[in-house]
């Protein structure tokens, strides 16, 4: 618990929007500052290491964390990243709209995981840390479908790696959905208003 009267101070480590606007409703005070680490190179030494694509998410997690805390003295901060496997191939955030058709087609019809990581860091060190795990099935939609979901979706589908808003356009390619709503967005949010309780940010 943190002493009586001393609240510390809560930086996301995260340029999302949905992390953000998530804490946000939740009503925790809070400061951005995104950190700069290289995910394609962690990924491919996890990968190549024979890690887990949970693995490679929670590695994320606590190095953008700790590299934020450096700047942020005494303050928790929060780390997340996503990770999306379908069979054995892991999935990255497509960076131009012929690469989001491909994500789509390879995903359609098909089950794949979403896991979602974070990790709290202060002074450098991890505190805590918690993976969740859901399970979406998209469904077998149609050319036309998908060349007007990609047309009304535009540059936002693409900010996910899934090429999918939840919260929005995305629900209309699943048929199922098994895991927590709060952790597909991008963040575990009941694990982590748990920690904050823990940690004298929000009353127990």
């Amino acid at each position: 618990m943190a002493e009586r009267g001393a609240i510390p101070a809560v930086v996301l480590a995260s340029a999302s929007r949905p992390r953000a606007a998530l804490l946000t409703g939740a009503g925790i005070a809070f400061t951005t500052d995104p950190p700069a680490v290289d995910e394609a190179a962690v990924k491919a030494s996890i990968r190549g290491e024979g890690g887990s694509a949970a693995a490679a998410a929670e590695a994320l997690a606590a190095l953008k964390a700790q590299q934020v805390s450096r700047r942020h003295p005494g303050a928790l901060v929060i780390g997340a990243d996503q990770m999306l496997e379908c069979g054995a191939a892991w999935f990255d955030k497509p960076t131009d709209p012929a690469q989001a058709r491909r994500h789509l087609k390879a995903l359609r019809g098909q089950a794949h995981d979403l896991i979602s990581a974070v990790a709290v860091v202060r002074d450098g060190t991890v505190l805590w840390h918690h993976v969740e795990r859901a399970t979406l099935t998209m469904r077998p939609f149609s050319e036309a479908f998908l060349d007007d979901y990609l047309a009304r979706a535009g540059e936002s589908a693409r900010r996910s790696v899934g090429v999918y808003e939840m919260e929005g356009l995305g629900i209309q390619l699943f048929s199922r959905i098994d895991g927590d709503y709060f952790a597909i967005l991008g963040l575990p949010l009941l694990p982590i208003l748990d920690f904050l309780r823990g940690h004298g940010v929000i009353q127990e």
